[in-house]
């Protein structure tokens, strides 16, 4: 973050995303099928990451909201989540009135990636957020397992015994890269703060680690790269920082893989690009 603790700074990120043997990302079309390209490729969409960012954030018994919540100082009733299930609509249209000042205090997600409700008055539009994140999308393409799920006891109460066909979908091995963005001039529009940021950074780590489900057991970020620009228009190309740090395959680049070691995975920036912005984090090093 920047030394100014009250200013947001122009930042490109980067998560380098390994799947072993889980789906990442269901697809709801494809009856829950890993979500692929038509040209093979693995996709993860933002709103499944963000899902899970949310979810963290909401869950404030957990341990990861409990534990962030003491670290960062967060205040009580100015970090909930908007994307909710059972929402109050009519309460959440009274909040947005006089500019939004009670909505824009206390709904994090709204404030950090924006909001589609339309708000009362003259600024009738949907606001976006201050952080963006892109498609996922693996490096090669990937190769898709189904699988019978049976059980023992069956679901029904006639059956002793049950069978799912085709139930479990998983990707063998694939390495995913999702970029993300913050855009300091949406800020002032959503009401999104530095502390806000500080959050999004401290809660990625754990984004897969403390979300964990049956078909989705082994997925884990390796890299969640985070650099900051010197200046809040930023200090060079968004698209050059994440070419350096994009992982390669070092062989049969058309090809699923199924071991990590099969890419050659960066480890920092070439020092033309490092002297252009603050020192490169990886916020897995938590």
């Amino acid at each position: 973050m920047s030394n100014e603790p009250t200013k947001i700074m122009r930042a490109t990120g980067l998560l380098v995303i390994e799947a072993i043997n889980s789906n990442p990302n269901g697809d709801p079309d494809r009856e829950s099928d890993p979500r692929q390209r038509p040209d093979g490729l693995g996709e993860i969409s933002p709103v499944s990451f963000k899902r899970k960012l949310r979810d963290l954030v909401e869950d404030k018994e957990g341990p990861v909201w409990t534990e962030l919540k003491q670290k960062l100082g967060l205040a009580d009733g100015e970090f909930d989540i908007l994307e909710s299930r059972g929402r109050d609509r009519v309460k959440i249209k009274d909040e947005l009135k006089d500019s939004g000042k009670v909505f824009k205090q206390k709904y994090w997600d709204a404030r950090i990636f924006g909001n589609t409700f339309l708000e009362e008055g003259a600024a009738n539009t949907i606001k976006t957020g201050v952080v963006q994140f892109g498609m996922g999308l693996s490096i090669a393409p990937i190769i898709i397992e189904r699988h019978t799920n049976t059980n023992k006891a069956g679901v029904e109460g006639d059956k002793d015994r049950g069978m799912a066909p085709m139930a479990y979908r998983i990707v063998q091995h694939g390495i995913y890269c999702m970029p993300y963005f913050v855009n300091p001039s949406a800020a002032h529009k959503s009401g999104c703060t530095a502390k806000d940021i500080e959050l999004l950074l401290a809660l990625i780590p754990h984004a897969y680690a403390h979300t964990r489900s049956y078909v989705r057991p082994n997925v884990e970020i390796l890299n969640a790269w985070y650099m900051e620009h010197k200046s809040p228009l930023g200090s060079c190309s968004d698209f050059k920082l994440i070419d350096a740090l994009t992982p390669t395959k070092k062989e049969q680049p058309g090809n699923a893989s199924s071991d990590r070691n099969e890419y050659n995975i960066p480890a920092t920036l070439p020092a033309a690009l490092q002297e252009k912005i603050a020192p490169l984090k990886d916020l897995m090093e938590f």
